[in-house]
Formats: C-alpha cells, structure tokens, sequence
C-alpha cells in the first residue's frame, strides 16, 4: 500500500547550525532523549516500506526556526515535505508566509498551541491580530495544522472555520480527544466538527492506541468520524519519535485499528488525504 507519514519530527546533531530554540523555552522530553535526524528518518521509512513523509517542526526544540526542516525536504524532495512554525501574532506574519512558501519552501505550517511543554490550552490562534495572517494561508493555499485541545478552546476553533473557510486546517491528533473515558462521546464530539469543509483531521498514535486499547468500541468513536469527515479528510501520521514505538510498530498499529474500514478509506487515510493537502508529495 502507497503510505505517507502526514506527521514526523526530525532534529540534527548539530547545534552549532541548527540551535535550540524550543517555544516557552522548555525542550521536549522525547527532543531530548531520542531524536531522529533526516538520514534517520529516512532509514526508518525504509524499514517501514514508507514512502514520503511530512517533516513538521518540532516546535518543543527549534520553535521559530524552520531551518532543519527545510533542508532536509531540500535535500531528499523525493522523500520529504516541511512543515514549518510561524508566530501569527507578529505584524510581518502574512508577509513572511509568503516568503517562507516561496520555491522549495514550507508546504505548510503549524501553530503550537498547546502540548506536553504547553500545559494551557492557548486560545491565542483566533486573536484579532491573526486574520492576516490566516487570509493568506488562504490565499497560498497553505495548510495550517493546528495542535489544540478540544474542550474550552472548541468554540474559538469553530470562529476561526467560520471566519476563514477556505483555509485548510488539520486538527493534530485530533485535538486530543478523550477517547479512553468514553469512545462514542469522544466520536460526536469530533463528529460534530465535520460540517467545516476546510477542517482536516490527523490521526495519531495518540489517538490509536486509545483505539486499540477500546477494542470492539473503537467503532463508536470511528464510524461517527468516518462518517462526518470522508476518509478524504483524515491523514495518518506517526509522531515518530515522540512516539515511543519504532516506525514499523506505528504503521501496524493503525493498519491494525483501521483494518474494519473499506480499503478505498484506508488508502485516503494511508496517503490519498496526504498528497491532495501537500501537492508537493510527487508520487514516483
């Protein structure tokens, strides 16, 4: 099957070239005990009998600089897109989209609202002083993805769809969703979300293995979702290596959970969804 990881961190041994330079200062615990450089990436794709990946910024390390991620998709473009970090609340924001989106720049960007170095659902994204810079995400094209927590901040990321409805926005890991307590109310919570054509969702380990351990409720929450979205919408991608897992465990650990759904959604989710939102993922 035609794989694309939708969602992968890198980091470089070198510190000189490429420092430190994590958001709120604080470096992840997995940035540092096991990173993943480029060439890494690549040998574990090829393990994993991976095609393309998408390398997002890892934000919990280099926060603002796009640097590592750049060169590495300009170095292996048959391979690798980048995805980088912007700060939306800066008066050049929407001049300096533009500028990163340029020949062989970011394929997409990501705002890093929340996560394990960012406690506090920031609510920041929908700010007034944003609307430049999401009108020309819009206007490139340019996917955001947007790591959130659903739950308080929702209602602002129903705002930010409504208010700018042609922007592509992939929800990380679902907005972290909480399936373990209860699937099916997990499942209409997101499901809800599916009446915004421009939201796209990206599925994780950190919500699989929520799947995997509800075993034959993992339905409840999928059939819903499945069914608001279109497997068009979704795009699977490993985390590697905030993940713990290796590569190949990551990918049986989706195929495994996803094995109930129609192939044709299986392959949307595997890759399809992946390369209509990043069309720089040439297939060879």
């Amino acid at each position: 099957m035609d794989i694309v990881d939708a969602h992968c961190h890198i980091i470089s041994e070198d510190q000189t070239r490429y420092p430190k330079a994590p958001i709120g200062g604080k470096q992840s615990e997995w940035a540092a005990t096991r990173p993943v450089n480029a060439e890494g990436m690549v040998s574990r794709m090829d393990e994993a009998g991976i095609a393309q990946a998408v390398l997002v910024q890892a934000t919990t390390n280099y926060g603002y600089d796009n640097s590592y991620v750049l060169d590495s998709s300009r170095q292996w473009p048959e391979r690798f897109v980048a995805v980088g970090t912007v700060d939306p609340l800066r008066p050049d924001a929407a001049d300096s989209l533009k500028a990163a989106a340029g020949d062989e720049g970011l394929a997409g960007v990501r705002l890093f609202t929340s996560g394990s170095t960012v406690p506090t659902q920031g609510e920041w994204f929908v700010a007034p002083e944003t609307f430049p810079f999401w009108e020309r995400a819009g206007e490139l094209g340019l996917p955001v993805c947007l790591q959130m927590r659903l739950g308080a901040a929702t209602g602002q990321l129903v705002e930010l769809l409504e208010r700018f409805p042609g922007v592509k926005v992939l929800l990380d890991h679902i907005g972290y969703p909480d399936i373990a307590d209860s699937p099916a109310r997990a499942g209409a919570e997101v499901a809800r979300l599916g009446v915004h054509p421009g939201l796209h969702l990206k599925l994780t380990h950190r919500n699989l293995e929520k799947l995997r351990d509800a075993g034959s409720r993992a339905d409840d929450f999928l059939g819903p979702v499945v069914e608001a979205f279109g497997a068009g919408r979704i795009a699977w991608g490993s985390n590697l290596p905030a993940a713990e897992q290796s590569l190949p465990e990551l990918r049986a650990l989706a195929e495994d959970v996803l094995s109930e759904l129609p192939e044709q959604d299986r392959r949307e989710i595997f890759a399809g969804t992946a390369r209509r939102l990043y069309p720089g993922l040439v297939r060879a």
